[in-house]
């Protein structure tokens, strides 16, 4: 069984809002810390997602309109790749030395394991969106300074939905043998709302429009994010315990 991370409270609990936050904060902190300590999530996900960005600015550059044609898709994709190579890595700790064992019969509440595990993933998901979204802007020639504030507001409201739905999915397949393939196979099409939304919303932001142009996209994401972290919360328990 894992052990309590240093500087943590006696142990998790089950009970009142109270405890389901500390119970959060528990299982967020474990992850922060194993990360701090390897850094294997962020540094395979960062490395991969700059390759795909890389690989695609040398395949797909085709003229000047790229920057608003292409520019957007390989943010995306990127980020979609590390999402699934993130949560897969994720559960995968927990899979080893019984770990996910210690977290099912420990008092957590097990919606709380979940969002404190979602929590983890965006953390992962913007250490990569740091890295590689300056790497795409450099090698599509776009002006990040300028879009940068959309930017923001895109990837906060699309990041929370990739990562509720990678650590939904990731803990169905933790147990399956070709677990990263059935993780792909199943995490892509759910993904594809929010990810047209971004790509789309991007597209416009490079494009010049201004942010308020983007509501219809946003709000598409927002409704995604509420959709699987309210799905995630609600089936959660019965997906890791099935």
């Amino acid at each position: 069984m894992m052990a309590s991370p240093a500087g943590a409270d006696a142990g998790p609990t089950r009970g009142p809002v109270g405890s389901w936050l500390a119970n959060v904060g528990w299982v967020f902190h474990k992850d922060l810390l194993i990360e701090r300590a390897t850094r294997e999530i962020t540094t395979t996900s960062a490395f991969f997602a700059c390759l795909v960005a890389v690989t695609a600015s040398v395949s797909l550059h085709s003229g000047a309109d790229t920057r608003v044609r292409v520019a957007p898709g390989v943010i995306w994709i990127s980020i979609a790749f590390a999402a699934v190579l993130a949560v897969s890595k994720s559960w995968h700790r927990e899979r080893e030395e019984g770990a996910l064992y210690g977290l099912l019969v420990s008092p957590l509440a097990r919606s709380a394991i979940f969002a404190g595990k979602a929590l983890s993933v965006i953390v992962f998901l913007t250490v990569v969106q740091v890295v590689v979204v300056p790497l795409t802007a450099v090698l599509f020639s776009v002006d990040l300074l300028s879009v940068a504030p959309g930017l923001l507001l895109i990837s906060a409201c699309a990041t929370p939905g990739i990562a509720a739905t990678g650590t939904l999915f990731g803990a169905m397949t933790v147990r399956t043998r070709a677990r990263d393939l059935v993780l792909a196979s199943v995490l892509f099409p759910l993904l594809l709302p929010t990810l047209l939304a971004a790509v789309a919303a991007t597209r416009e932001l490079f494009a010049g429009a201004p942010v308020g142009e983007l509501q219809d996209y946003l709000v598409i994401m927002l409704v995604f994010d509420g959709v699987f972290v309210a799905g995630g919360m609600a089936l959660f328990g019965s997906l890791i315990e099935g």
